[in-house]
């Protein structure tokens, strides 16, 4: 059994982040600050997708508990591949809630942060494509460890965090354009 602790997961992620960055800046040699800005927050988003995907709610001892792998109970892997049978198979109401909430708030972010970051990424569609497939992946990375599962309500929940961003954040750029043009 491998013990894989979330500090030092987080510390990977940003180590590995940090050398993604720093080879861009040496490749273009500058640094353009207002993206580096926004790109921090989409580092963020992710950080905080990894800490509630991956590692179970609650605290041990004041600390978040560490996900564990067990080549023995790896396979068969856990996948529900029909959509809607697990949402509500919780024990309580609040771990209902929980879990709609959770996976729909998480990827708000992502849906606001896409479009802004990624000027590609210009259109409704391409930024939920963009988000379904994080999520997707997210969903993939998930399926050798035994404490996890992988669910389509997941990507479904997730996907629709993004539509809900990707509505806040072209309300805002609406409001901004209607603004411009009253002030002209």
């Amino acid at each position: 059994m491998i013990e894989i602790p979330f500090l030092a997961t987080e510390a990977a992620f940003s180590l590995i982040w940090l050398a993604v960055r720093v080879f861009v800046w040496i490749r273009q040699k500058k640094i353009f600050w207002k993206r580096e800005a926004l790109l921090l927050l989409k580092f963020i988003n992710l950080a905080v997708i990894i800490r509630f995907v991956f590692f179970p709610r609650g605290l041990v001892n004041g600390h978040i508990r560490s996900l564990f792998f067990e080549a023995e109970s790896a396979f068969p892997f856990r996948v529900n591949l029909i959509p809607f049978v697990n949402l509500f198979n919780f024990k309580s109401v609040n771990d209902i809630i929980w879990n709609v909430a959770g996976n729909t708030a998480m990827f708000i972010p992502t849906g606001i942060i896409l479009p802004v970051v990624y000027k590609k990424l210009n259109s409704f569609g391409k930024v939920v494509a963009a988000g379904a497939s994080i999520s997707l992946c997210i969903e993939l990375l998930q399926l050798p460890f035994a404490s996890r599962t992988s669910d389509v309500d997941d990507l479904i929940l997730n996907t629709l965090g993004v539509i809900i961003g990707y509505g806040i954040y072209a309300l805002v750029k609406k409001l901004k354009k209607a603004k411009r043009y009253t002030n002209s």
